[in-house]
């Protein structure tokens, strides 16, 4: 497999090289795509979670069990979880 990449990218796995992080620009490249892979998966896993919560939420609100009070709710929360994120 042949990979071409830009200047600033070839620089970067360069310096890592050089720091002796790694043994060679290989190493960089695949520690990159474990990390990357990681991040999917974890960007994955919430919005599975989010899906379900969402789904949670259509159920109570068909059962009328949501309020205006618990939407206020729910979205301070959420307003949150992205603060915290962010």
């Amino acid at each position: 497999m042949h990979v071409s990449l830009t200047d600033r990218l070839d620089e970067y796995v360069r310096d890592k090289v050089a720091s002796g992080l790694y043994n060679n620009a290989s190493e960089v490249v695949r520690e990159a795509l474990r990390r990357q892979i990681e991040h999917e998966m974890s960007e994955e896993a919430k919005l599975a979670r989010l899906r379900e919560a969402i789904d949670i939420g259509w159920e109570q609100a068909e059962r009328g069990e949501v309020s205006e009070l618990n939407i206020r709710d729910i979205l301070r929360e959420l307003d949150a979880e992205q603060e915290s994120v962010a």
